[in-house]
């Protein structure tokens, strides 16, 4: 495994982020295909096993099922000091609003719900999901800085934003002396490139870590055309976010199949190489052992600058999709 610093901050984060979104109790969400509390510490343990040390799960998931998952797991198989952590909460909902329960006074109450749920002292990244139009941005940007100065938040990071937001945002925190945001999850892989427009371009500037999400298209860039799964069967989140551009994107997996052979490795590895030439930390859920130890392999596979330009040539340009095609005032 291999270990870089998270933009600009002091995190030592594995080049592979374990994505917790499959870990929860399926009765409590939208996914009916997580794993129990058992199978998920067995995918915890063999990630740590290889390396992995950067984790990332959100309050949403499964409702908190998955934080608690992950918290219990990560108590029983590693030190705290040497795991980094990573949650996410979601905007206000109306009933907040009506409320009156300001911005502030919500992202305390959901960080301290998230430590609640994962039994620590303190998360090491704590990531804002999606823009809350609803809410001043003033409002998060302090209510954030709060939780750092508390104790109870080292670092945060933004999820699902354009390049625009995302720049405001870091130029209020500065102009404020509040607490700037380290990384960008975005929705990025081989046939979803839409991230390199402007938000790779602006990380690059500021030294921000991509960490993005969706990294093999819900299984897509991982299987044979043509070969299935539970995953790609059930996952209905996924389909609306893929199967309009399914036809041209067929040509790209082609690709990734092909290369594969060539190199005698898995689909897996070929996607998260190439995708590891872009970014900091891919987030790669893991619902079956296989998926984390391909996605370990994929660290030390490197690929030449001929077959990234091969991978990359068919692609067309694609419309927002799921969260960020939400994304709007």
């Amino acid at each position: 495994m291999e270990y870089i610093k998270l933009g600009n901050s002091e995190l030592t984060v594995s080049r592979i982020c374990m994505g917790c979104m499959g870990f929860g109790d399926a009765a409590k969400g939208q996914h009916s295909w997580t794993l129990d509390e058992g199978h998920s510490r067995e995918i915890i343990r063999r990630g740590l096993d290889l390396g992995v040390n950067f984790f990332d799960t959100a309050i949403a998931y499964q409702g908190g099922s998955s934080e608690r998952y992950v918290g219990r797991a990560l108590r029983d198989f590693a030190k705290r000091e040497d795991v980094v952590v990573a949650t996410k909460f979601v905007p206000r909902t109306q009933e907040d609003i009506e409320a009156g329960i300001t911005g502030q006074q919500y992202i305390e109450r959901m960080v301290n719900r998230s430590l609640e749920n994962l039994g620590m002292d303190y998360v090491d990244l704590y990531i804002y999901h999606m823009w809350d139009y609803r809410t001043p941005l003033y409002d998060i940007m302090e209510g954030l800085n709060n939780i750092v100065r508390a104790g109870k938040v080292r670092y945060i990071g933004i999820s699902n934003c354009y390049a625009w937001q995302l720049a405001k945002a870091n130029a209020l925190a500065e102009k404020e002396g509040f607490a700037k945001f380290v990384s960008i999850q975005g929705h990025y892989n081989l046939i979803f490139r839409e991230e390199e427009r402007e938000m790779a371009k602006l990380c690059a500037e500021d030294n921000i870590a991509m960490t993005p999400y969706s990294a093999l298209a819900g299984g897509r860039l991982a299987k044979a055309p043509g070969e299935t799964s539970r995953r790609l069967e059930e996952d209905s989140f996924a389909k609306t976010k893929y199967d309009a551009t399914a036809q041209q994107d067929s040509v790209v997996i082609g690709r990734v199949a092909e290369l594969a052979g060539k190199h005698g490795v898995s689909m897996t590895e070929i996607s998260l190489a190439w995708l590891l030439t872009k970014v900091a930390a891919p987030v790669v859920g893991a619902t079956k052992m296989h998926h984390i130890e391909g996605a370990a392999r994929a660290v030390d596979l490197a690929l030449s600058e001929e077959e990234c330009a091969y991978l990359e040539e068919p692609y067309v340009p694609h419309a927002l999709v799921g969260v960020m095609a939400q994304n709007k005032a």
